[in-house]
Order: structure tokens, then sequence, then C-alpha cells
């Protein structure tokens, strides 16, 4: 069966060899409603055992202010590593006025959803990493139910998203490099593979860097534009979806430092600047954008980490993530095991490093905030924990909202 087949979701596949270095690098149910929602070692890869899973964690207490006013629980979803030892896509809820997570279940029937995306109401979106596939899932009042699967015609899939006029999924190709789009139907499940675009090039990394792999595809805040980020290559692309025809066209090509491995990105507000976290480089870099032509310009690249808590280890970054207000922006640091907080100004155009505080665990891989910015949840892949954070909408700082909870391999996580 070609990649660009459509798998049937009660087959098992045929697991791909993983790289040994990638391990030794690491060395160690009810309704849901989804809120709407935008061939060398990768560094995040599952580790060779699973983590020791903590006790579950107490409920935290209530934080005074506005979120006091929210009521009803929200959804939440873990993705894990299931060859890992992780449960799939793990089903919880969380309390959108204390932050406090409940619930148990999971969605067993996708293997290694190391990334999620959610669409409207009742879709989820997952890759299946392993299985070179990405597989639709409706949430509905009968729970979620696997709407069916395809290959994406590269390997290592590790990031999706759906375009804004949504009628198609965009998929980033890690061990590949290269980005898929699949026509999306009506019900919202997967139609044919419409294009495969191919990087090409390599980086001064001989381990991370001997060809190009695709870690993030991302949407621009005004929807004319599909950027992808390439670690192997060092680049940022940017590409024009047709909607007809479902190809991508190539608009222009960014590069950062060669050598900083940009792994993902997150827009300001404003659509005029891009921030880029550097896997390898340990940094952050903020880009110009113009959103008229998308255009990227790589700027000044930041600490993640304040002067003198370095460590002696290594540190990898990983998630970017933008307030809603444009005023502060995050990073997990994995290796210093922390979240890092800046500050902005200039209307968007500078970044101040102010603080790195614990993520709650070991290897931050990913993390979110809730739509209404009052909440962070960190996936702390190597502890089997996802932490929950207050977040203070005037000064941006982070506050631990009880203990982190248990999850298997948890690598990805999506608060509705």
């Amino acid at each position: 069966m070609s990649n660009e087949e459509h798998i049937s979701t009660g087959t098992t596949p045929q697991r791909r060899p993983r790289g040994l270095p990638r391990r030794q690098l690491l060395g160690a149910a009810g309704a849901f409603a989804v809120a709407s929602a935008a061939g060398t070692a990768r560094a995040d890869a599952p580790a060779t055992t699973p983590a020791t899973t903590p006790a579950p964690a107490p409920a935290a207490a209530p934080v005074p202010g506005p979120r006091a006013a929210r009521a009803g629980t929200r959804p939440l979803f873990v993705g894990t590593y299931t060859s890992s030892g992780g449960p799939g896509v793990a089903l919880r809820t969380y309390d959108p006025a204390t932050g406090a997570v409940s619930g148990s279940g999971a969605l067993s029937e996708v293997s290694d959803p190391s990334f999620l995306a959610a669409w409207g109401s009742d879709l989820l979106y997952c890759v299946d990493e392993y299985q070179n596939r990405v597989t639709a899932v409706t949430v509905s009042d009968g729970g979620p139910a696997v709407l069916n699967s395809s290959g994406t015609g590269g390997s290592g899939p590790c990031h999706l998203v759906v375009h804004p006029a949504g009628g198609h999924l965009l998929t980033a190709n890690y061990d590949s490099g290269s980005v898929a789009v699949h026509r999306l139907a009506a019900d919202g499940s997967l139609g044919q593979r419409t294009d495969l675009v191919q990087h090409t090039g390599s980086g001064p990394d001989p381990d991370r860097q001997s060809g190009p792999h695709a870690h993030m595809v991302l949407n621009d805040p005004a929807g004319g534009f599909v950027l992808a980020v390439d670690l192997g290559t060092d680049s940022v692309y940017t590409y024009r979806l047709d909607t007809g025809t479902g190809k991508l066209a190539a608009v222009s090509t960014a590069t950062v430092s060669p050598g900083a491995g940009p792994r993902h990105a997150a827009f300001h507000p404003s659509a005029r600047y891009l921030y880029v976290a550097d896997e390898l480089g340990d940094s952050l870099t903020v880009c110009g954008y113009n959103p008229e032509s998308g255009l990227v310009t790589p700027g000044d690249s930041l600490p993640t980490v304040p002067a003198g808590e370095g460590g002696s280890g290594r540190n990898y970054p990983a998630e970017v993530l933008v307030s809603a207000d444009g005023a502060f922006v995050y990073v997990s640091n994995r290796g210093h095991d922390s979240v890092a907080r800046y500050e902005v100004s200039s209307d968007g155009g500078q970044l101040r490093l102010l603080d790195a505080v614990a993520s709650g665990g070991a290897y931050p891989r990913h993390m979110a905030l809730d739509p209404g910015g009052d909440w962070l949840f960190a996936a702390n892949q190597n502890s089997g924990t996802v932490a929950v954070f207050a977040r203070d909408r005037a000064t941006g700082a982070l506050t631990p909202a009880g203990a982190p909870f248990a999850v298997t391999a948890p690598v990805c996580v999506l608060p509705g």
C-alpha cells in the first residue's frame, strides 16, 4: 500500500525502526467539546523505557480573581508515546476557575500521537509518529472516536495544523524533511493527499542536521501564508496554499544562524514578528514578518535561561507561546527543565528574559495556554507529569497550581 492510500484503522502497521542515537540522547469516557484552535536523531523522541509514573496529584486550591467567575469543566487532551508505555490520547478535564485536573480514560486506538490539533467544536487531528500517518478523530456526545487515518508520504510526522479555510490538513514530516497536505471531507475525515513538498539541504551539526527535518508547520495570523520550520536546514520556509488544488507554492526562505536548529515558532498578535525557538542553539530568535509578502527576517537571538542558571548539561528549547495580548512570551527548556518568561516591548520587536520557573518535572517538551490565558500546561516527557501553572495576566508570572498530575510519556497537551 502506498503512503498516499488510506490506512484502515483496524490494521496494525509494521513499526519502522527507531534510531539508537535518538534514544541515547534522552537517556533516559464522556463527552468533550473541543475548543477551536487554529533519518537522524531527534532529541524529543520516546525514551527507551517508560518514565516512572508518580502518584496522582491533589486538587489545586482555588485561585482568586477573574477565574472564579468561570464555571464548568473544559476538555484536556494529552498526547503520549505509546511506544514508551503511554495510553494514546489521554482524556482529562480541567476546571477553568481553579486549574484542577480530573478524569481518566484514553483514546488508545491512535499510536504515538505525539502532536494534536483541534478544529471546530468536534474534531481532533493526531500524528501517528512511528506509523508515518495522521488520524482524524471526532469528539461528540458519545465520546471520541477515530474517523480514519492516512499516510503522510514521508516519515516521522511530528506536527500538524488545519489551514484557516478549514479544507486542508498540513503535516510536518521530521525524519524525511517534508510537508504533506491532505484534503478534509465535510465530516472532518481525511481525504486524499494533495501535495508533498520536500525540503533539501543540511546544517553544520552532523548528528542532527545531515538532512532536512521539518519540525513544525503553522499558519500566519491572517491565513495568507503557511510557514514550515526546518531544524535540519536552519530555515523557515514560507508557502501559499491553493485551497482549490491543495498545492503549496514556495514564496520565500529565511535562514537563521547556522546550527541553531529551529524547532517551533509563534507569532506576535501584531503579525509583524515571529519568535523561533532554536533547539540546537539554545536560543530564541526574534524575526520580523511581513504579512503582505510572507517574508521572514531573522533578527537577534536571545538566551532561554537566565545568566548563571545554565547548569552543566545541555539545554534544548522546545515550545514557544505568546500571550493573547502580546505582552509575554514563554519557552519550554528541556535540560534546564523550566519555562522561561519574556517581557515584550516595542510592539513585539523586543524581548527581555525575566525568569525561568521549574517546569514541574523533567524534559518539558510541549506546553499550551488555555483559551482564557489563565493557565499554562506543561507536558514533562521524561518524568511522566503534566504541570499546571496559574498565569498572572498583568505580570505574566507563573505559579504552580497544585502538584503535577501523572500521565505516562506525555509529549503534547491541548486544553479546550
